[in-house]
Formats: structure tokens, C-alpha cells, sequence
């Protein structure tokens, strides 16, 4: 069914847990990761490195856990080819705090988008374009002003002066939920526009692609 954007809430992860060491990742639908006494636990949201280029500072949902392995809900990592089997090695960092960012309004979203490299090669009299990953992501939204002082504005004021490595979570109404590694750029610079709320800007830049989970 059809959405609106209402009703969704916009987090941001203050604080990231001490660093566990991956001694291994599997090949799998859902791939396992061991890391010996991890301590996480079912939902927690974790953002992995990994020497697994694809996987590297991706954020994914804990899915079920054992001693010393859990599962990364949604991480597809069968394909060989991208994720040579014995590898995947890194460490992984657990989200230790979640801020919700409260009367924000105007949500826009750019980049995601495919790029193509234009080839001509001289035998021919035809451009080919070639597939060349994708665009990085930007978020940008409006706050209250005058929620100046409160934990949502501390949070994002920090976390852009600081530059430090965070995770955006989405989660609308009906529950879906999209996590994406960020840095944020907060900008207390007031915009005064007649018939409207006085506000302050914020952007998410992302340092990677979203991980989607459905409601």
C-alpha cells in the first residue's frame, strides 16, 4: 500500500559502542559474523567495517545472535565474486544511543543516482555509456529554531562540529525502517521567510547506501 511521509521519525546515533573485532564473515543470504564475545543482542543496529569493499561502513540490523556470531539481517554477501570467501574481516561498532529529531519539516533526498561514463572507441562512430556505481547521498531537512537547547538540536549541533561517524535511522509510521551511515552538517544560521516558522538547517551527507527493512 501507498504512503505518505507523515508520521515518520527521524533519529540520529549519538554514540557508538567500543569497536569488536570480525574475525570472519560467511558467504550467505543472511551473513553470519564472528566476533567472539560481541555481547549484542536481536535489533541492535551495528555499523560494520569490513575489508569486504561492498560491506565496508554499511549499518544493518541484528538478526539473531550466538556467543560468539550473529547474523546481519539483509546482508547478502553469496556472490563470490564481490565477497571472496575467508574475508570480510574488520571490526563492527554497535549504536549505543538513539537521539529522535523532533519538529523538522521540508525532508528532501538527492543522489542514489546511477552514473555512466560516455566511451567512443575510435573504430566507431557510436558513444556506448557504461554503468559507473552511483551518485552519493544527501539529506536535507528544516528545524525549529527555537528548539535551541534541546537534545535533538544538541545532538545535531555536536555531531557537525565533531564530524563524527553516525547512523541515520527512518522509521515510518507503519514501522519500516532505513539505516544509513552519515555525517552531519548543521547549520544554526536562522531563516526568517513571512508566514512561516523561523528555522535552522540541517544535511545528512551519507557515506554510504541505505539498508531498507520492511514494516
Amino acid at each position: 500500500m501507498a504512503r505518505t511521509p507523515t508520521g515518520t521519525i527521524h533519529s540520529v546515533a549519538t554514540a557508538l559502542a567500543v569497536a569488536k573485532t570480525i574475525t570472519g564473515i560467511s558467504n550467505a543470504a543472511e551473513a553470519v559474523v564472528s566476533s567472539v564475545g560481541h555481547g549484542y543482542s536481536v535489533g541492535d543496529i551495528v555499523l560494520v567495517t569490513s575489508n569486504w569493499g561492498r560491506l565496508n561502513f554499511r549499518a544493518f540490523r541484528v538478526k539473531s545472535v550466538l556467543a560468539d556470531s550473529f547474523v546481519l539481517e539483509g546482508a547478502n554477501t553469496t556472490n563470490t565474486e564481490f565477497f571472496a570467501p575467508g574475508g570480510g574481516g574488520g571490526s563492527v561498532r554497535k549504536v549505543a544511543n538513539w537521539v529522535d529529531l523532533d519538529r523538522t519539516m521540508n525532508h528532501n533526498s538527492s543522489g542514489g543516482d546511477a552514473k555512466t561514463v560516455n566511451v567512443k572507441f575510435i573504430e566507431s562512430d557510436v558513444e556506448i555509456a557504461l554503468n559507473d556505481g552511483f551518485t552519493a547521498v544527501q539529506r536535507t531537512f528544516d528545524m525549529d529554531a527555537d528548539m535551541i537547547g534541546t537534545p535533538a538540536y544538541n545532538a545535531l549541533k555536536t555531531l557537525s562540529e565533531t564530524g563524527a561517524d553516525t547512523v541515520i535511522r527512518r522509521r515510518t509510521r507503519a514501522g519500516a525502517v532505513s539505516l544509513v551511515p552519515a555525517t552531519v552538517s548543521f547549520n544554526e544560521e536562522e531563516t526568517l521567510t513571512e508566514g512561516q516558522i523561523v528555522t535552522v538547517k540541517g544535511t545528512f551527507n551519507a557515506q554510504n547506501i541505505s539498508t531498507r527493512y520492511a514494516a
